[in-house]
């Protein structure tokens, strides 16, 4: 899992890549069952720059957010996420938002989907271009595992 840094080793490549003008675009997730909601979303979120970062929710930050959850251990959802060709890099917080990681890599644009509006994005207040981008209603890891239930 080359793609797959922890946050100082990911800095040093940010700090790096922004050296060769790339502009840096940074999403968060938990991303425990990839479905087409989340691969449209990722596609999107790498068009606004150049390079794409997703801070991934360690198991403890899901299970705290989300009861009964993750289906999927954290080591494998980045490794899911790291194979996919638009995602650059996948480091994990273990908080229960990315705020601190925001802070740490500094990312010239921040995204999240657009069930979440623009002032409400964690870092919105720290990083410089924000995107809310449009959400697939009715397509989601929760819904799934509705379905899978009945």
């Amino acid at each position: 899992m080359g793609k797959a840094l922890n946050w100082n080793d990911l800095k040093a490549e940010i700090d790096r890549l922004r050296a060769e003008g790339k502009k840096i675009v940074f999403t968060n997730g938990c991303f425990d069952i990839i479905h087409i909601g989340h691969v449209r979303y990722l596609k999107e979120a790498k068009r606004l720059g150049d390079v794409l970062i997703i801070g991934l929710n360690s198991d403890s930050s899901v299970k705290r957010l989300k009861p009964k959850r993750p289906i999927n251990p954290e080591s494998h959802r980045a490794e899911v996420l790291s194979s996919l060709e638009m995602v650059d890099y996948v480091t994990i917080f273990s908080e229960d938002t990315p705020y601190e990681l925001i802070k740490h890599l500094k990312p010239d644009v921040l995204v999240k989907g657009g069930d979440w509006k623009k002032e409400d994005i964690v870092g919105s207040d720290i990083v410089p271009e924000v995107h809310s981008l449009p959400y697939i209603e009715g397509i989601s890891t929760t819904e799934i595992i509705k379905k899978i239930r009945t």
